[in-house]
């Protein structure tokens, strides 16, 4: 190999290199993504609940590490999102279709469809939970994880099972116990919403 191609294949692996590296500090340091790790080693949301924030489909949380091995990892709690997503898809709880707006005043606003419902809420730093109270004297507490862009309310089962009765005004049954079944087996684990910031 003459020393030119030598010299221009080592700089064409050189470019490769930066820009693959530059590309991955790029997604690294993205505000996404600070935002989670601030929110990760201070256990402290780093964004605000205001503005209107859109459901994508479900999300499920371990309250631990260890519990969330013993349930089998990662790909067991996808497999609960999954079919967390399917029940709340044949009660009419589908994705884009229910939004939640929270105003600086405190107050805030659910709607799924054609359909309502105003409440009151706070939000508790020291547990990172917050209170929705509705006006239908239904009140709820949920683990809030808050960026700028993404909010997951995580509930227990049987507080989401309220609110999706409530939103639905259905009481389908089956529907019902197969969420509820989703937590039989795993004490300390919770469900709920997933939601994106409207732009």
């Amino acid at each position: 190999m003459s020393k030119h191609l030598f010299m221009a294949a080592l700089t064409l692996a050189f470019l490769f290199t930066t820009q693959s590296q530059a590309q991955s500090l790029k997604d690294l340091f993205n505000k996404e993504n600070v935002e989670k790790a601030v929110s990760t080693l201070t256990g402290k949301n780093t964004a605000n609940m205001e503005g209107t924030w859109i459901f994508t489909g479900s999300a499920v949380e371990f309250e631990s590490d260890n519990l969330l091995q013993k349930a089998g990892g990662t790909v067991a709690a996808t497999a609960l999102e999954q079919k967390l997503n399917e029940q709340l898809e044949r009660i009419g709880i589908k994705n884009g279709q229910l939004s939640f707006t929270f105003n600086a005043d405190s107050t805030f606003q659910t709607t799924l469809g054609k359909k309502d419902f105003a409440g009151t809420y706070s939000y508790d730093s020291s547990t990172k939970e917050v209170a929705l109270k509705f006006t239908r004297l239904l009140n709820l507490k949920a683990k809030l994880n808050c960026t700028s862009a993404q909010m997951d309310l995580l509930f227990n089962a049987d507080k989401l099972l309220n609110l999706i009765t409530m939103l639905t005004s259905k009481s389908n049954n089956a529907t019902l116990q197969a969420i509820n079944s989703l937590t039989e087996n795993y004490d300390g684990m919770r469900l709920g919403l997933a939601l994106e910031k409207k732009q």
